[in-house]
């Protein structure tokens, strides 16, 4: 039954953040209504929290990637190409400098 549970919520929970406040009323819930013992409803809990951390990382990671490819799509250069192209034109005016003396 409460492998049942666990996967429906595990499921429902997709991408959402469980604040701690939510996290304790989930737990007080559980032990309410199906008798879970408190040591059962942490290690749920942890499960639960394990997910949604996981699936935030997994959804930044793609939303880096898309506004990537979106700022490529554009012509848009990211900060790390533009401060090389920064060092590139100094070190070029510098040699400019260098051979007109």
């Amino acid at each position: 039954m409460i492998e049942l549970i666990e996967k429906t919520i595990l499921t429902a929970v997709g991408a959402m953040t469980l604040s701690q406040q939510k996290a304790e009323e989930l737990l007080t819930e559980l032990r309410q209504k199906f008798n879970v013992s408190e040591e059962e409803g942490k290690t749920f809990l942890k499960k639960v929290q394990d997910a949604v951390r996981e699936n935030q990382e997994k959804l930044e990671g793609l939303a880096q990637e898309e506004v990537k490819k979106a700022c490529d799509r554009m012509g848009l250069v990211s900060s790390d190409e533009f401060d090389k192209l920064k060092k590139k034109v100094a070190h070029l005016e510098k040699k400019l400098k260098e051979s007109a003396s």
